[in-house]
């Protein structure tokens, strides 16, 4: 899910880009050519571009953070989850969800904005996974999010306000992020998230339980928005698009979008590193982002910056696309 970052909001069965509404079993300036062992930036993208390669044996593993891959080792090591998740979502709420979804939004498809319906199939097929049904909800609040039930094809949700934020490329982005979810099978563990925000503490006995498990998969949860940060970046492969998304979710609107300077948003993000550096600020920092469903966006932008720069975004590219 894209949210900017608001604490302990009720989650849907997969990611949203914003804090999270609801139940979810559930988010950009032109960097210089990089040279990618001898063939050129602009050379690997001409390849890899929607009318071209789709990408090759794209694992999972691949994209997953080291924050995500440590996270989930601990969710695992969780002894009972599984069976505390069965015992507190049953297949009525599950289709609650569903219906509520289907029911008040448009299907997205080659005969319903065909456009979008594209940005979606390119996405999907080069992070190598099978496209979900796509949603178009009118709701004020930018947001999108995944839905992934057990025994039913999960489905991606994007509201019109943020389809208005945003440019083409940009919107794919955010798909490209959502899939990235669906990519690493993060449905289980956003779906036991969304039982503890849900109601969990109305089990009797559970309330303590509950806490410590939140706080678990709250982690886990902002690690895995990095996986999928970087999913997205893989699909546009232009870091200052996805920051550029972060940064219109932490403060902008339609009538600023073109006045917005991805280089400040970054130079933001150093600033706030710098001002946690010393003990008073880290603390402050892990308290004020220990409940957070998502990391701060300039947190985000950071990781995504870095990441583009990175070796093995590089040679990822080049076994993806060459």
């Amino acid at each position: 899910c894209l949210s900017p970052t608001l604490p302990r909001h009720p989650i849907h069965h997969s990611c949203c880009w914003t804090p999270k509404p609801l139940s979810s079993t559930t988010s950009y300036h032109q960097r210089p050519s990089y040279r990618i062992i001898g063939t050129s930036w602009a050379a690997i993208s001409a390849r890899a571009s929607p009318a071209g390669v789709v990408a090759r044996s794209l694992d999972a593993d691949d994209i997953r953070h080291p924050l995500d891959k440590q996270n989930t080792l601990l969710l695992k090591a969780i002894p009972g989850l599984n069976d505390i998740g069965k015992a507190l979502l049953g297949p009525v709420s599950e289709q609650v969800m569903v219906l509520q979804n289907i029911g008040t939004s448009v299907l997205v498809s080659e005969n319903q904005l065909p456009e979008l319906h594209q940005l979606m199939i390119e996405a999907a097929k080069i992070l190598n996974t099978e496209a979900p049904e796509f949603y178009i909800r009118q709701n004020p609040v930018p947001n999108a999010y995944t839905l992934a039930i057990n025994g039913k094809k999960p489905f991606v949700v994007v509201h019109t306000s943020l389809v208005e934020l945003l440019t083409r490329k940009e919107l794919q982005a955010v798909l490209a992020h959502e899939l990235g979810h669906l990519k690493c099978d993060h449905g289980v563990w956003l779906t036991f998230a969304n039982i503890l925000t849900m109601g969990a503490y109305t089990v009797p006995g559970f309330g303590m339980v509950a806490g410590f498990l939140e706080e678990q998969l709250f982690r886990w949860l902002r690690a895995a928005e990095l996986t999928c940060d970087r999913a997205a970046l893989l699909v546009v492969q232009d870091p200052k698009v996805v920051i550029s998304v972060l940064m219109k979710l932490a403060g902008g609107c339609p009538s600023l979008a073109d006045q917005l300077n991805v280089d400040a948003f970054l130079e933001q993000a150093r600033s706030y590193d710098k001002a946690a550096s010393n003990p008073v600020g880290w603390y402050i920092r892990n308290a004020q982002t220990r409940e957070l469903s998502h990391p701060l966006p300039v947190m985000r932008a950071r990781e995504v910056d870095e990441w583009s720069r990175s070796q093995e975004y590089r040679t990822l590219l080049q076994k993806t696309f060459l």
